[in-house]
């Protein structure tokens, strides 16, 4: 009887270890976790000439340095999609500093399918020297978000 409640705990701990060990979808992808999974470029000739496969933005918050962006497109399981968020390079001189941006999604499925994407991206490239506040203009998206840092 010892020897099978034995057995019993060490099976209980070792699935304890592995779902310990599992991560999180988002953390994968470098969301929640501190890390953006990716740069914000500043390069006005690219923000001018952006082109995008069409989605429809579903959420965007600042979470510390990261913009998380959740959209929706057509697709056939969204693993190849490619993002870009760029900024316009121009700074609004106001109080709080403003500056532009677009999302581009590069988007080569052609189902019908509908899909939905969380990426996160860092927003420390657009910060303004001696500033510790500015407004994001995400085109597309209706509310301007607030990045402090």
């Amino acid at each position: 009887m010892n020897k099978k409640l034995n057995v019993i705990l060490l099976l209980v701990l070792f699935v304890l270890c592995f779902v310990n060990m599992t991560c999180d979808k988002n953390d994968a992808a470098g969301i929640g976790n501190g890390k953006c999974a990716q740069s914000t470029l500043v390069d006005t000739e690219m923000y001018n000439n952006l082109q995008t496969a069409q989605f429809t933005f579903i959420d965007a918050e600042i979470v510390d340095d990261c913009l998380n962006i959740e959209i929706g497109a057509s697709g056939c399981d969204s693993e190849t999609w490619l993002f870009n968020l760029v900024d316009s390079g121009a700074v609004a001189e106001s109080r709080p500093e403003q500056r532009y941006l677009k999302l581009q999604l590069i988007n080569e499925e052609d189902c019908l399918a509908y899909f939905t994407k969380t990426v996160a991206f860092d927003l420390m490239p657009v910060r303004v020297s001696g500033s510790n506040e500015i407004i994001l203009h995400l085109e597309g998206l209706e509310a301007s978000l607030n990045y402090k840092y």
